[in-house]
């Protein structure tokens, strides 16, 4: 069976009211159409992972996680590790995150950060989950952090690759896996196609972050994980393979980073008529969407 994982959402932070305006289920079903087979979808504090939970609890195939995310620290600025801790020992809970160090939108509030982050860390290392990092503008402080709590013992993934090919290096000598989203589509991006191009594919995974950051051809929408197909796509043309062995490929990295069976569930077992949804092929879709699924551009 072939596999295709959006590895970073956030579906609870959809509107629903996106170019073509849906509920969960339809959101879910048009990701199926497309040919996903499994999402991650991120909770970015404590508190806001039992809501996400309840949402994808009727969907096999959506794993989760949760941290506290560096620009939710004014929302959780005294957090306790034993609020986070009952989201990690979840079952559905694959990882540690989203955390990290976020200075461009939030350098006011560095050492706060590096506490929140370095508690994370030193938390994945104590429930054996790998993280999921955010890192903007943080290179140096992020790459010390994660070296001097041994985060190379639980190992995880720079989510959302913005930077340059030295951060790269820098995270796969760790041992960490580099995720890619629409930013790589994006005209401005030459760093981050540079830093694909370097990447081994058996360290590489792709997402969305939606609901936002949708990648060309669909840029200025609510991004969603049917939009997934567009990043595979492109970053297929860049690697020189065909979308569908990437996406095998990164599934496969998924799987093994993540420490799950991905043929245990997935989003085929979802019955969207069950929950009153049509599900859509994809011809229906790219008609819903008014855009063609094809467009990658080399």
């Amino acid at each position: 069976m072939s596999y295709f994982v959006d590895s970073h959402c956030h579906l609870n932070s959809l509107s629903l009211q996106g170019k073509a305006g849906a509920t969960l289920p339809e959101i879910v079903a048009r990701a199926q159409a497309v040919g996903m087979s499994h999402m991650l979808c991120v909770a970015c504090t404590p508190q806001e992972y039992a809501p996400m939970r309840e949402a994808i609890a009727p969907f096999p195939g959506i794993y989760s996680a949760c941290g506290v995310h560096p620009l939710n620290l004014e929302e959780a600025p005294n957090w306790k590790e034993e609020e986070l801790l009952p989201c990690l020992q979840d079952a559905r809970c694959v990882a540690l995150g989203e955390t990290g160090l976020d200075y461009h939108y939030a350098a006011e509030s560095r050492m706060a950060q590096l506490d929140s982050f370095a508690r994370q860390i030193d938390m994945a290392q104590e429930v054996g989950k790998p993280l999921i990092v955010h890192a903007r503008q943080a290179h140096h402080d992020t790459v010390a952090l994660l070296k001097e709590h041994q985060a190379r013992d639980v190992g995880g993934v720079m989510h959302c690759f913005c930077d340059e090919v030295s951060m790269a290096r820098a995270c796969l000598d760790m041992g960490f896996y580099i995720s890619f989203s629409g930013i790589v589509t994006f005209k401005a991006g030459e760093n981050v196609r540079e830093a694909a191009r370097y990447v081994p594919l058996d360290r590489m995974l792709i997402e969305t972050d939606c609901p936002y950051l949708a990648p060309v051809p669909v840029r200025g929408v609510e991004n969603e994980p049917a939009f997934c197909r567009y990043t595979l796509e492109f970053l297929a043309c860049l690697k020189g393979i065909s979308a569908a062995v990437l996406a095998d490929i990164t599934a496969k990295n998924f799987a093994e980073l993540f420490k799950v069976n991905l043929a245990s569930s997935s989003l085929a077992d979802f019955n969207a008529s069950s929950l009153g949804v049509k599900a859509l092929n994809p011809y229906k879709l790219e008609r819903l969407l008014n855009c063609p699924l094809s467009t990658a551009v080399c």
